[in-house]
């Protein structure tokens, strides 16, 4: 690392921004990289110190009503934020193992708050002896630059379903649904809200067409931010609404609720579902299957069981891996069933990192149909526009992405050698392993 490297990632931000264009853009990203790093080592510290102080309170802390208080009257925090920092100080006593991955900086903040939340309050058909095994999977999904708040939700949805009970998760929950709608001083109307997941999956499909980016006529990228969109897309929403619902369209389809889910976790009792043992005798995490929702992620077996009883069922060929079958070749279109497909295999674009839901995606041919490329389920993967684009040769990037399908039937990336010399395969965005 060149001196002025360490600078730019050590010393003041004042001055910084003239200084940048004497680094190399590998330099930008290791430096942008090793201050994401310092920013989550402070952050342990932070947590630690102020743990530390609201076990030894005095003066200035009572008069501040706690130290979560103290902390934002003396910083640039919220009052919440200085609880958040306090409450999980706390709350990680207990825990040493995922203190001991925090304060390496291997597990951010808000990962950290989900795991001690879990653990905290586990399913009720829990064993006590359970819960080691069950951190190691929390952290193992909530380490690394991989990590994603998405699988670490999947592996807690996951535990809920092994050790299911009649307590209702906190993102199902329809008794915390909250709505405020207030008018202000100068006439405008403030909307704040807090749903459960399945609402806020009805209102996402809803909104999805209405709030994408929209070219002017003349081709000119659409201006407006993504909070005016969705404030546009909320204001049409209800304009269709009064003209009688008329819902539009999203991506072929009218907008409503998918979630996906195999059959055998549908059956309406545990012992209906072929669960596979594990090792141990007990059930193996990687053979379970929770409800998945494109936009908002894991859904409850219960929830989904409930949905299950008054809905339109389609019904999509998996293999042993999971990834959906199709034998019909010689068409370039890709039809709705095999979508339907794409979406239950990728859920959203495909490509290593990318949150990109499906409704924002393309249906692309790994083996171009130009080139012979059949549109069969082994030659096709979702991703969204920008890496569609990619795929295509990008206009000035530099070297080229592969997709190949694996043994078990889902895509890998290959990245070119300008990112990985060695050319390492890299699994699907929604690949991942215990």
């Amino acid at each position: 690392m060149s001196v002025l490297l360490s600078d730019v990632v050590s010393g003041s931000a004042v001055g910084l921004r003239g200084r940048l264009w004497q680094l190399s853009a590998s330099e930008l990203r290791a430096a942008a990289v090793s201050a994401s790093a310092e920013i989550l080592r402070l952050e342990a510290v932070r947590v630690a110190v102020v743990d530390e102080l609201s076990m030894r309170p005095d003066d200035q802390l009572i008069a501040s009503r706690g130290v979560g208080a103290w902390l934002a009257a003396n910083t640039m925090l919220q009052v919440r934020d200085g609880k958040k920092i306090a409450a999980l100080g706390a709350a990680l006593r207990p825990f040493p193992a995922v203190t001991a991955r925090f304060d390496v900086g291997d597990c951010s903040f808000e990962h950290a708050v989900l795991i001690v939340a879990f653990c905290e309050s586990p399913p009720k058909g829990m064993p006590e002896e359970a819960l080691p095994r069950c951190i190691d999977l929390l952290l193992a999904a909530a380490s690394g630059v991989e990590a994603t708040t998405t699988k670490v939700r999947n592996v807690i949805a996951t535990l809920e379903r092994i050790f299911e009970s009649d307590e209702i998760p906190p993102a199902e929950d329809i008794d915390r649904n909250e709505l405020r709608i207030a008018s202000t001083l100068n006439g405008r109307v403030v909307v704040r809200g807090d749903f459960d997941a399945l609402t806020g999956e009805m209102l996402l499909s809803a909104l999805s067409n209405l709030t994408m980016p929209t070219p002017a006529p003349d081709g000119t990228p659409d201006a407006r931010s993504a909070a005016k969109r969705t404030a546009d897309g909320f204001t049409e929403l209800i304009r269709r609404y009064l003209d009688c619902a008329k819902t539009g369209t999203d991506g072929g389809q009218r907008p409503h609720v998918n979630v996906h889910i195999n059959a055998r976790d549908l059956a309406e009792h545990r012992d209906c579902a072929a669960t596979p043992a594990a090792p141990d005798g007990g059930a193996a995490v990687s053979d379970l299957d929770v409800g998945h929702m494109p936009w908002l992620g894991p859904l409850s077996v219960s929830q989904t069981r409930l949905l299950g009883c008054d809905c339109f069922l389609s019904t999509v060929l998996l293999d042993d891996h999971g990834a959906p079958l199709d034998a019909r070749p010689g068409k370039r279109l890709v039809t709705a069933e095999q979508r339907v497909a794409l979406i239950a295999r990728d859920k959203g674009c495909a490509f290593p990192g990318c949150t990109c839901v499906p409704a924002w995606t393309d249906a692309h041919h790994i083996r171009h149909w130009a080139n012979g490329g059949p549109t069969v389920m082994n030659n096709l993967v979702l991703l969204c526009r920008s890496h569609h684009r990619l795929m295509h040769r990008k206009s000035g990037f530099v070297g080229k992405w592969e997709i190949r399908i694996g043994v078990d039937n889902k895509p890998w990336f290959i990245p070119p050698p300008s990112i990985d010399p060695q050319r390492h395969p890299r699994p699907a965005n929604t690949t991942f392993k215990t």
